[in-house]
């Protein structure tokens, strides 16, 4: 590869790059309470990318996993300052009787390469001005083919 063509690739791959949060998810249990869920005060799972990770040895209920799972995607994301998503932590247990909450905790970043995590492709341009990416369509399609969508517009 010749110098400019490394630089030029260096360049799409840095174009190429997002953060994410690492998570973790702590179960609060408050004193002299009776748990319903199997959880200990302190149990905990991480999120690393997508890859969740239990301590050797500790498990989590389905029921709560079921509960927080769907807001962990939006709280590894960089949200504003006065978002609900930056602000609020704590889950309550889905178990109406059950008194214990996970608390969502924000960990250090880490970067992912589009590239890595994905075979569709960036949309290059401006979709506000009206540009656009045939090539990021020509990719696309053979998903949209097999999908039950027949609608390919965007």
């Amino acid at each position: 590869m010749t110098s400019p063509d490394r630089a030029y690739a260096q360049a799409v791959k840095a174009d190429d790059m997002f953060e994410l949060y690492d998570l973790k998810v702590e179960v609060i249990c408050p004193p002299n309470e009776q748990i319903l869920c199997g959880a200990n005060d302190g149990d905990y799972f991480v999120l690393e990318g997508e890859m969740l990770k239990l301590p050797p040895g500790q498990g989590i209920s389905i029921y709560s996993l079921g509960a927080v799972l769907p807001l962990l995607a939006a709280k590894q994301r960089i949200t504003h300052p006065n978002d609900w998503m930056t602000t609020d932590a704590e889950i309550a247990c889905p178990d109406p009787h059950c008194k214990s909450r996970m608390r969502i905790t924000r960990m250090q970043k880490r970067v992912f390469s589009h590239s890595t995590v994905t075979v569709v492709p960036l949309a290059r341009g401006d979709p506000s001005k009206g540009e656009h990416d045939r090539a990021h369509d020509d990719a696309i399609e053979p998903f949209v083919k097999d999908s039950k969508c027949s609608d390919t517009t965007h």
